[in-house]
């Protein structure tokens, strides 16, 4: 069981001045404890449904993943996962002093050439979980003191998830659940985890076709990605936190800098910031890290001066909730060991 104060930081997360958090008492949108879950719609067996004839992301690949076929994410008819352990690496709001209950699932519906976490949405990594299993590893993270359970790139896998987590909840899960996706997302597929998903950690990568196209191969990426915004949005709402700030409800957008983009960024921070005003956290991340096979801009870092030219457009954008990162955050030291541990 984690003991407060025994965590390892996380990742260098600091707030900004744009930052409203560790002000004292309850700000806007936040509240004391944690309500507790909403109802979930009543268990059916939709898993064959879905697998049969998969559009469970914006890809509609109409493959029969119960017969053995395989889609662009790479994935058949049984979840894969390659991690679930403590994860302290998240924003302070989830991992707080004891860490994420993080589960890492294979292959992927983007496939970025620059992914952090190749090995296993690009490369193919990670083991069978049974039905009986997935539940299980849910309540042993619980178990562990973890301040959530922490979805990473389900997509693949909504249906199975969807049954895990009913199955849990049936046995004592009690945890906020965080849904951590790459934002390219159906909207009609998201609807499977309503009432059983608290938090969303969206990425918001990109804004130009062009570039959405040559990285993740999705030029549609941008309009994707905020339709799948709204629909999380309208399931969770505005952030609640916990009396010691750790989040209960809500949603943390993500967006990661990129080498040579800053135009691209600024278009992002705009839209999110017009649409959603602070009604949800932004997270400006500086973590980029060059892979094996990336060229042009891609194959360096990001420069502060970059990232500071983004993170002072937020500010004179107005953006009053959210985080920023040190440029230490960009280290493949920060690349979980995708090694099976907890599964």
């Amino acid at each position: 069981m984690c003991r407060k104060g025994t965590g390892r930081s996380s990742r260098t997360w600091r707030c900004a001045t744009f930052v409203m958090l560790g002000s004292g008492g309850t700000g806007p949108g936040q509240k004391d404890g944690y309500d507790g879950m909403i109802q979930a719609p009543d268990r059916s067996k939709e898993s064959e449904k879905w697998l049969s004839d998969c559009q469970l992301c914006p890809r509609a690949c109409h493959v029969d993943r119960m017969r053995g076929e395989r889609g662009f994410c790479g994935e058949g008819a049984r979840v894969r996962c390659a991690r679930a352990a403590l994860h302290l690496w998240e924003e302070p709001v989830l991992s707080g002093t004891c860490g994420s209950g993080a589960v890492f699932f294979s292959g992927c519906g983007l496939k970025c050439v620059f992914c952090q976490n190749a090995q296993i949405s690009l490369e193919g990594a990670g083991w069978e979980v049974s039905p009986e299993r997935l539940p299980e590893i849910f309540l042993e993270l619980q178990e562990r003191g973890a301040h959530n359970i922490d979805l990473i790139t389900g997509a693949s896998f909504l249906p199975q998830i969807r049954e895990a987590l009913l199955a849990a909840r049936d046995r004592g899960l009690t945890l906020p659940v965080a849904y951590n996706s790459g934002g390219y997302e159906s909207p009609e597929a998201l609807r499977l985890l309503e009432g059983l998903v608290q938090i969303y950690l969206p990425d918001v990568k990109y804004f130009s076709p062009e570039l959405s196209a040559g990285c993740s191969h999705a030029p549609d990426y941008f309009e994707r990605a905020m339709a799948a915004l709204e629909e999380m949005f309208r399931q969770v709402g505005e952030p609640v936190l916990s009396k010691e700030g750790i989040l209960q409800r809500g949603m943390v957008v993500r967006h990661l800098v990129l080498p040579g983009q800053t135009k691209d960024s600024k278009k992002v921070l705009r839209s999110l910031y017009e649409t959603y005003g602070d009604r949800i956290y932004i997270s400006i991340l500086n973590q980029y890290t060059p892979m094996p096979g990336v060229t042009g801009d891609l194959a360096r870092r990001v420069t502060q001066d970059e990232y500071d030219r983004v993170v002072t457009f937020a500010r004179r954008l107005g953006i009053s909730r959210g985080f920023v990162q040190e440029e230490t955050s960009a280290d493949e030291a920060f690349i979980p060991a995708f090694d099976g541990t907890g599964l």
